[in-house]
């Protein structure tokens, strides 16, 4: 506990004289939410395929396998809740202490929570348009009885919603965005990811290439871990609202 609470005090410490302190969020951010990280057990990838539910070329050769998987994912996102964890990072943001969060999350529990300035880097699943004419298709007419793959009223393309699928690039807008913020921030918080996917992982040691400072949060020790300033093992719904405390 002793370890715990000085690396909180640390961290808040850091974040109180930092000039522009960002976010980088993962998997493990949502945990808590009831979203299972996709690669942990019983996460979604170890029930399906990513290749043949999840990627662009499964999506152009078989729609409806990959519409099926939507639906449930869609299904596990709606009935989650933002955590204790989301929350803190909003409440930083509305303290003036954090000027963004970058997430890899589609969940849109951030902005649920709160947070204003959130760059979705693999986009959401809350917006959708054709594959084909690029029109908007309303959300709310998406429904587990409708017939699949679900297709466009003006020219019967496949809708498909706005996240970057396995075989995709990231979305120049959210790249540019990040890597912006990156670039003005000299702290940033790593909160439940691992650093596993580029090119997201690629920000905290920019971050700290150009004299910043990166603070982890993480259950477990991750590819930041060894070179992290301050490295807090813990969850990211008990840890950030107690750095929110220690500010406070």
């Amino acid at each position: 506990m002793g370890n715990l609470t000085s690396g909180i005090e640390q961290a808040a410490g850091l974040i109180k004289k930092a000039r522009c302190a960002i976010a980088l969020t993962g998997a493990g951010m949502s945990v808590a939410s009831g979203i299972p990280d996709f690669r942990s057990p019983g996460g979604l990838w170890s029930k399906h395929d990513p290749e043949k539910v999840a990627s662009i070329r499964a999506l152009q050769s078989d729609p409806v396998t990959v519409w099926k998987f939507l639906l449930e994912a869609d299904s596990m996102l709606k009935s989650a809740e933002p955590n204790a964890g989301h929350t803190g990072l909003a409440q930083l943001e509305k303290d003036g202490f954090l000027q963004g969060v970058i997430t890899q999350n589609i969940d849109g529990l951030h902005q649920r929570a709160g947070s204003v300035n959130v760059i979705e880097f693999h986009g959401n699943c809350s917006e959708f348009y054709c594959m084909e004419c690029f029109a908007p298709f309303p959300a709310e007419r998406i429904e587990s009885g409708s017939e699949l793959p679900v297709r466009c009223p003006q020219c019967s393309g496949v809708i498909r919603p706005d996240l970057v699928f396995f075989g995709e690039q990231i979305p120049s807008e959210a790249y540019k965005a990040a890597f912006e913020l990156a670039d003005q921030s000299d702290l940033v918080i790593v909160a439940g990811t691992s650093g596993g996917v580029v090119p997201a992982s690629l920000i905290p040691p920019r971050i700290q290439e150009a004299g910043g400072l990166i603070i982890e949060i993480n259950k477990a020790p991750s590819a930041y871990t060894s070179f992290s300033d301050v490295f807090i093992q813990g969850a990211v719904e008990d840890v950030l609202p107690a750095i929110v405390q220690n500010l406070s």
